[in-house]
């Protein structure tokens, strides 16, 4: 049996569900002059933030339970009100050491597939299920949250959420023609560091905002050549695209600060890409000079340089570095008219009339005035759960969770994991026309001009 729908069992599912779509009108095709768009092709009644109704429980349907997937599957195995009922991946043998994780925490045991890539279907197409969780290879991410929203579930997805712009803009369309939320799982804005500088933000600290910087400054060659985990699919994108690969865990906390989608807009990007050197040279010094491996050519830059213009006139630079040895960094810094915050290498900050003059001080200096609140009340909580990245992991997880319970806006959008996501693409062609200007296409329709308060501030 077939597990695709057409259009008149789609629209009738929909319909028995009491779902907020245009019966008259359809999801449009993505069509391949995406970029050009200005306004979503969106024929519905639906309006952002969509109403859902508080939910008693939250079913999950897990798919993808290999590195980061086995961490969040960990997370809500310790989060009340949400219960898996169905785990999916590729290897078998992951699925029954997920299986084996919820038994251990006392946990029923969930169902399990294994069959096949596409296995996700047989599970989006459960009514027992709100919620499908995706922690899969790129390639699967949009593919799987469309069909999870087609099928009435909400859909959250690791990072990035979509890789061309067709995939950013079919999320946006389903999303809002279904009244399913699509929320990309971003943990770095649930960093201690990086909240602690958006509530400082948000109450002025650093007077008005005028410039950031972000990124993600990560050696990973043993990744990408670990053919157990990442290297099987992850190296393939080094080899056939120039851009920056994984933009959101530096850009998805400076939106936030900068008020992206919710009054403001990035308008435009210019990137540049540095020689590409550092795969190949890994390569040839691991495996040979005669290896296979050493005679790959790679596209990737291995220093990718995106500058991003606001709508409101700041500015961002963006870095992707993936193939050189450094220490890890995301970059993080926020200029304002009234001081300067940088976290890597060391959390230091310098305030107007507090800092002297022309001189850094310790950031967590300002930590009992400044400590976000979800890090005040489950910091430690969250640190002692997480099985890595120190409590962001299991507060993104909970946050997602306590947000469909109460029938909440969640603190991120498919509008947010859209326009985040469009970096990559965007940031290529630009690469690709010899780093010309390339405008994003406006995914919200003009919603981005109301000011809407980030739901991560308001605690509830």
């Amino acid at each position: 049996m077939s597990t695709k729908l057409d259009r008149r069992t789609f629209l009738m599912r929909l319909g028995k569900a009491g779902l907020c779509i245009g019966l008259g009108g359809k999801i449009s095709s993505v069509k391949s002059d995406a970029i050009a768009k200005e306004k979503a092709p969106i024929s519905n009644n639906c309006h952002y933030p969509f109403k859902n109704k508080p939910l008693p429980e939250i079913r999950i349907g897990f798919i993808g339970v290999g590195g980061v997937g086995k961490h969040h599957y960990k997370n809500f195995l310790n989060i009340k009100g949400c219960r898996i009922v169905a785990v999916s991946d590729i290897l078998e043998k992951r699925v029954r050491f997920a299986q084996n994780m919820s038994k251990q925490a006392g946990a029923e045991e969930p169902d399990a597939y294994f069959s096949s890539p596409y296995d996700y279907k047989r599970i989006t197409e459960r009514n027992d299920i709100d919620l499908i969780f995706t922690a899969t290879p790129w390639k699967w991410h949009v593919p799987i949250a469309v069909e999870a929203m087609k099928c009435g579930k909400h859909a959250a997805t690791e990072v990035p959420a979509a890789m061309t712009l067709d995939e950013c803009w079919q999320m946006v369309e389903v999303s809002t023609a279904t009244g399913k939320h699509c929320i990309m799982m971003e943990n770095c804005n649930y960093d201690r560091a990086e909240m602690m500088i958006l509530n400082m933000v948000k109450q002025g600290v650093f007077g008005e905002l005028i410039h950031a910087e972000c990124g993600y400054l990560h050696d990973l060659r043993q990744s990408k050549y670990n053919m157990d985990r990442e290297g099987v699919w992850r190296r393939k994108w080094s080899m056939e695209h120039n851009g920056d690969l994984y933009p959101t865990h530096g850009l998805g906390p400076i939106a936030q600060c900068l008020d992206i989608n919710r009054g403001n807009y990035f308008d435009y990007l210019v990137s540049i890409g540095s020689k590409t050197r550092g795969l190949h040279l890994y390569a040839t010094e691991m495996f040979g000079p005669n290896s296979p491996q050493a005679k790959e050519k790679f596209k990737l830059s291995d220093v990718v340089t995106t500058m991003i213009k606001t709508k409101n006139k700041e500015t961002i630079v963006v870095t992707h570095d993936t193939s050189n040895p450094r220490p890890y960094s995301r970059n993080v810094l926020i200029q304002g008219t009234n001081g300067i915050v940088r976290k890597y290498p060391v959390p230091r900050i310098h305030i107007k009339g507090r800092t002297r003059e022309h001189q850094w001080e310790d950031f967590y200096k300002y930590k009992d005035e400044y400590l976000h609140p979800l890090w005040k009340e489950m910091g430690d909580f969250a640190a002692s759960i997480s099985l890595s990245h120190g409590g962001m992991d299991f507060l993104e997880d909970y946050r997602l969770i306590n947000a469909l319970l109460k029938g909440n806006e969640p603190d991120m959008d498919v509008y947010d994991a859209a326009v985040l996501s469009a970096v990559r693409p965007l940031s290529e062609k630009s690469i690709n026309s010899g780093s010309q200007p390339v405008k994003f296409p406006d995914f919200t329709s003009g919603l981005w001009k109301k000011h809407r308060k980030l739901k991560v501030m308001e605690m509830t």
